[in-house]
């Protein structure tokens, strides 16, 4: 069924009695030409444009619990384009690009609201710096407008401390096209699409292993449901990456960290956009229902555990103190915390390995979720052809071998920085 004005006046005419299930719960075939193991944004997007721009319809989606049940339903919505390096940009840009036509596309209202994002600025060094991302931005087709403190003071003019002793805001970097899009809505809208297609969402089906042929090419994978046999298997898993190539002797360059995300109790419109602190790490947006949606650094120890501690709690309240004192009557109603897959340079991976047949999606860092149709695109392209596309071309796995690496905060080899 599509959805649309006509079939919601129909189905209001049958009490609501002739609306189908959003997509199969598939049970597993035993082969498919593509498995997809992971069943949030990247694996359900990678399984919708292997078949919508491939053709490659054979596909199965594994998730070990339920669609969205991992990073996809934990996380801060964000949707944004506003980087420097060439190889974060073009492709962040694209992804921004296919966020403004993925409700028509996918026949699913994913609440894209291109509400704005505002970086703050706190010096005249970082003032310059994020004139310099701002021209980088525009030669890539991104908008950008540089603020001067007038310009943030009539966006928020009663909201935001600008005279603070320790952190004064002197303007910000503005994307207007960037916001926030609902990551429940973006899962269920790829996963519905996908369906559409053909493709198989199977539910509670883990991949504890992997079947490989004499040569070692991977061809297959064990799960909790049986082996199922495939032409090529794509991994797309966020912070259990590590946990299944180590299956296949595969060391990579990332770490497993907690991030935590918080949801005040629901206030009055307050926020408009996406408000980041330059002088720390916080960011905050307003959902639909009221509630502040913020978030800040990731939990400095590695862990495989959806909670966090409290010390990060404490600094993340400390920086929304900092940047907007009346924050601090408002009551956090609750929080969770999402297993990211810290990268040594903080820029992903999407590429064929080594291995024939295998194929890897990971090292998101902070970025995962804005980044989810652009992900999809391009790792559905190099399963299909066998080779990165253009966009995700600098994103390979053997760039921290060759030197070739992407540091968009220039901090190093530290995952825990990034």
């Amino acid at each position: 069924m599509r959805y649309s004005a006509l079939s919601l006046f129909a189905n209001a005419l049958m009490g609501q009695k002739g609306w189908k299930p959003a997509w199969r719960d598939a049970a597993p075939k035993p082969a498919y030409d593509v498995i997809i193991v992971g069943g949030g944004g990247h694996g359900l997007a990678t399984a919708y444009y292997l078949a919508k721009e491939h053709g490659i319809r054979n596909v199965a989606v594994l998730e070990k619990g339920w669609i969205g049940s991992g990073n996809a339903g934990r996380n801060t919505t964000i949707i944004r384009s506003n980087y420097l390096l060439p190889g974060n940009e073009p492709f962040y840009e694209w992804s921004m690009k296919l966020w403004e036509g993925l409700e028509q596309d996918v026949n699913y209202n994913s609440m894209v609201s291109q509400r704005g994002v505002l970086n703050l600025c706190h010096s005249d060094a970082q003032r310059d710096a994020y004139a310099r991302r701002a021209n980088a931005m525009r030669i890539n087709g991104a908008d950008s407008e540089l603020l001067d403190q007038d310009g943030v003071r009539a966006m928020y003019p009663h909201l935001l401390d600008f005279d603070n002793a320790r952190f004064p805001i002197k303007g910000g970097l503005l994307q207007k096209r960037g916001g926030t899009a609902r990551h429940d809505a973006v899962v269920w809208g790829y996963a519905r699409a996908a369906d559409k297609l053909g493709v198989d969402i199977v539910q509670n089906c883990e991949v504890n292993g992997f079947i490989r042929d004499a040569s070692g090419a991977v061809v297959g994978v064990e799960t909790t449901r049986g082996p199922i046999r495939a032409g090529k298997v794509g991994l797309a898993v966020a912070g259990s990456t590590s946990r299944l190539t180590c299956k296949l002797d595969m060391r990579l360059p990332i770490e497993s960290h907690v991030l935590q995300a918080f949801v005040s109790e629901g206030l009055k419109p307050l926020i408009d956009g996406v408000i980041t602190f330059g002088a720390g790490h916080f960011y905050v947006s307003q959902s639909d229902k009221g509630g502040l949606v913020f978030g800040g650094d990731i939990d400095g120890y590695n862990s495989y555990a959806q909670r966090g501690n409290l010390p990060v709690v404490e600094d993340v309240a400390e920086s929304a103190m900092a940047l907007m004192p009346s924050i601090g009557r408002v009551r956090m109603l609750r929080s969770w915390g999402g297993i990211m897959d810290m990268s040594m340079d903080g820029t992903p991976i999407i590429d064929k390995t080594h291995i024939p047949g295998f194929y890897l999606n990971t090292g998101w860092c902070y970025g995962g979720f804005k980044a989810t149709p652009a992900s999809g695109w391009c790792f559905a392209w190099t399963i299909a052809k066998d080779v990165a596309h253009a966009r995700n071309a600098l994103m390979r796995l053997d760039r921290f071998r060759t030197g070739h690496i992407i540091d968009e905060k220039g901090v190093g080899p530290q995952p825990n920085l990034h």
